[in-house]
């Protein structure tokens, strides 16, 4: 099994917080939610052509509560340039977090890099899950990235639109695996999953591979040839509700 050493690892990147405060700009109640992220992968979750298998790891990544639709990306469109491309190629979210810092319409925000029970940043293997927690109000939306590790710029995520965090004025709750896509970020030429030479594991450097200029993609509307999992084999993601607190400056 190959060594799952990502190139993301870097002991600066710390969970963050960055515009907290733009949240709780008027006191008001507010509800906090917990989000598990789970890898419900194998050791053979992806195979071959040829037959040999291997997991398919999560990496750190991205989390933002906010307002707007499509703070992140859009489908459609190709990548900002504003860190989605290290995300989705490297598993390195600290550019997209400092970019979303300035995004209007983005609330609050944060890093997620440490695997439960872990003491310290590394990706999700199989049986690992990451967890952050957030507080929100009726009309905030969530978006989550998080790379596909064993891919060249594939990531998971809601719709560009997010996840509204209420739905008749209630905060939703349970799995929200269903609400979760694989995303080609288009930045950078497709490989087998899981066997390219140029997929993080297996890079000599970050930003390393052929680039390509095409449009944020679902995968399935890709079409390169390749096999994928479905979203459910390789990712579980959850959410609860867990109380309210009163927020002010």
């Amino acid at each position: 099994m190959p060594r799952f050493s990502f190139l993301f690892l870097m002991a600066g990147l710390a969970v963050t917080s960055a515009s907290a405060d733009e949240m709780s700009a008027n006191k008001s109640a507010k509800t906090i939610f917990t989000v598990r992220i789970e890898n419900v992968s194998t050791t053979d979750t992806l195979r071959s052509a040829t037959g040999a298998t291997a997991p398919a790891p999560h990496s750190p990544g991205l989390w933002v509560v906010h307002t707007r639709k499509r703070v992140v990306f859009a489908e459609g469109k190709l990548d900002r340039g504003v860190g989605l491309e290290a995300q989705a190629e490297d598993g390195d979210p600290s550019r997209l977090a400092a970019s979303i810092e300035k995004i209007k319409g983005a609330l609050a925000s944060g890093v997620f890099n440490t695997p439960v029970g872990d003491d310290k940043p590394g990706p999700a293997l199989p049986g690992k899950a990451y967890e952050f927690s957030f507080a929100a109000s009726p009309g905030h939306r969530l978006t989550v990235t998080t790379m596909f590790g064993q891919s060249n710029d594939l990531f998971f995520a809601p719709g560009d639109d997010g996840i509204a965090l209420f739905e008749s004025g209630e905060p939703i709750r349970g799995d929200l695996t269903g609400r979760f896509q694989l995303w080609d970020a288009g930045t950078e030429v497709n490989e087998e999953p899981g066997f390219g030479p140029n997929q993080a594991p297996r890079q000599a450097a970050p930003n390393t591979g052929p680039s390509e200029r095409s449009p944020v993609r679902r995968i399935q509307d890709v079409h390169d040839g390749f096999a994928y999992p479905r979203v459910e084999q390789v990712i579980r993601v959850t959410i609860t509700p867990r109380s309210s607190a009163v927020t002010a400056n």
